[in-house]
């Protein structure tokens, strides 16, 4: 069974940063995809940004593009998402996900396993 636990989140300016994190466990988590997903108050779910097994492979959400970055250590079993440029839409519980196939996906439903969720609030 794979534990997943996301942390980081909090309040931030509109404009500013923030650094999530998702620590995974289980033997064989450095092989898996991995994945940060979205939602908002009354709103469906927004795939964000994903990642293969080795980091070599990312994938991003079209309203994240070019202002987040994802990237994984698999010494630590950690996957982060680096938020800059922060806009008010971006608040919402964020959820990372693992898979148990090598690949990122943008696609919610091909995930094995989820986090509990972290918030992010974006402030005017």
């Amino acid at each position: 069974q794979v534990q997943v636990a996301e942390s980081g989140g909090g309040v931030v300016q509109a404009g500013g940063s923030l650094s999530l994190s998702c620590a995974a466990s289980g033997p064989t988590v450095s092989r898996y995809g991995m994945g940060w997903f979205r939602q908002a108050p009354g709103k469906e779910r927004e795939s964000v940004a994903a990642i293969s097994w080795s980091g070599g492979n990312t994938n991003y959400g079209d309203s994240v593009k070019g202002r987040f970055t994802i990237s994984r250590d698999n010494a630590k079993n950690t996957v982060y998402l680096q938020m800059s440029n922060l806009k008010l839409e971006d608040t919402a519980v964020y959820y990372c996900a693992v898979r148990d196939y090598g690949l990122g996906s943008l696609r919610a439903g091909s995930y094995d396993y989820w986090g509990q969720g972290t918030q992010v609030t974006v402030s005017s």
